[in-house]
């Protein structure tokens, strides 16, 4: 089926639509052999709030932006090859309910589908053409992924120290290795993680200590529900200068 609508018209002009609604500001996504699988709006779970995301499947790729209008107009596109791609389910939990995870070594996080059924079926394309791509290339799944990162409303202290209260002045960082919510003084060093950045990033001492001496760090649970009582549920004040973008 994919084969057959490669060379299509039809296929075509699907790509030119996305592509002009992306602007001169997008990258070109016409080329021979990708096809536009399906798209749809889903809720993405950002830093400082859940917010919705125009995502478009193809066969290789994920691409998904800013929605300024509509079907007309989307800006701050990103792309993701699919070959590097992992996903896994995430449990309903209050308002956030449909939601699956989107694994990638540079970056990692949760979207939520509108319904039970839109999740089910773009879960299965994108494990579809997940395993179509690494079929055809003879390439292994992607073992390393970026962390998930704890959203901000969830942590009201730092996660590691767990005494430091943010405040417009204790302010909120992410470690780029586990994700937490840290504070400024938990979070001094920087380490170099290739698969997400050319040069160090920000991580926090615990995972710094533990990069530096080769330990294997541990993996945490996916769901926010396991956060400890005082990091759930904290005020939104929040910034970070090293977020590489700011909407996110």
């Amino acid at each position: 089926m994919v084969d057959r609508l490669a060379n299509s018209e039809a296929n075509s002009k699907r790509i030119a639509v996305v592509e002009s609604c992306f602007g001169t500001a997008g990258q070109p996504l016409a080329i021979p052999g990708r096809v536009l699988i399906g798209e749809g709006v889903l809720t993405k779970l950002c830093r400082k709030k859940p917010k919705a995301r125009q995502f478009f499947l193809f066969n290789d790729i994920l691409v998904y932006g800013n929605i300024v209008i509509q079907k007309k107009k989307y800006n701050k596109q990103h792309i993701i090859p699919l070959e590097s791609v992992t996903i896994d389910t995430v449990a309903d939990e209050g308002d956030l309910r449909n939601g699956w995870l989107i694994k990638t070594p540079t970056k990692s996080f949760a979207v939520y589908a509108a319904t039970a059924t839109e999740k089910s079926e773009w879960m299965s394309h994108i494990s579809k053409c997940v395993s179509d791509l690494l079929e055809k290339s003879g390439k292994s799944p992607t073992g390393e992924h970026a962390a998930v990162w704890v959203p901000d409303s969830e942590a009201s202290v730092c996660m590691r120290c767990q005494k430091v209260k943010f405040t417009p002045v204790s302010r909120r960082h992410h470690c780029r290795k586990c994700g937490f919510v840290v504070c400024g003084p938990c979070s001094e060093k920087k380490f170099l993680l290739p698969s997400q950045s050319s040069k160090p990033v920000r991580v926090c001492e615990f995972c710094y200590d533990q990069l530096s001496t080769g330990a294997t760090l541990p993996i945490r649970s996916n769901s926010y529900s396991l956060l400890p009582p005082s990091c759930k549920f904290g005020s939104n004040i929040s910034d970070d200068e090293d977020e590489d973008d700011s909407s996110d």
